[in-house]
């Protein structure tokens, strides 16, 4: 994929630790992704509690994506996994979400769940590929603008 990009003229994309001046551009990428879209407040504490490992993906200088996960004990929780809607389908949340489990692994993680919307066919091929199984269903978990309520699937990967 290097050779790509270098080929094309194109900066590689690049995933590092979110420092609190990010906040802003990941409360824009989330509400772009989310139909209740955290603020930048939300992003700030978030940042700045110990237990919370949070990564930006750039692209250039620009700030194109982010993950969020919870730490307790040897188990984490990804709260949220986010990519600028134009920056879709070019592979770049795999490669943001397996360096992600990575650092969580580091920091002594052994178990990893999230949870997804059952009808997110994308997110969760994304999340079967990286070795995500489901481990159970909330009904009616998510409510969406319109009233309508939809559920959720609980997902587990154990990273030992």
């Amino acid at each position: 994929m290097n050779m790509l990009f270098r080929w094309f003229g194109r900066s590689k994309p690049s995933i590092q630790a979110a420092s609190p001046g990010d906040a802003a551009r990941l409360a824009q990428i989330h509400a772009a992704s989310f139909h209740r879209g955290w603020g930048e407040g939300e992003f700030e504490s978030m940042l700045a509690e110990r237990n919370t490992m949070v990564h930006r993906l750039r692209l250039g200088r620009r700030v194109i994506g982010f993950i969020v996960s919870r730490i307790g004990a040897d188990e984490a929780e990804i709260l949220s996994i986010a990519l600028d809607p134009n920056q879709r389908g070019r592979g770049f949340s795999r490669d943001l979400l397996l360096q992600h489990l990575g650092h969580l692994a580091g920091r002594g993680v052994r178990t990893v769940f999230l949870e997804v919307e059952e009808n997110n066919q994308p997110a969760r091929r994304l999340y079967e590929r990286a070795g995500f199984a489901t481990v159970g269903r909330r009904e009616r978990y998510y409510l969406q603008p319109g009233g309508e309520q939809l559920n959720a699937l609980l997902m587990r990967r154990d990273l030992s």
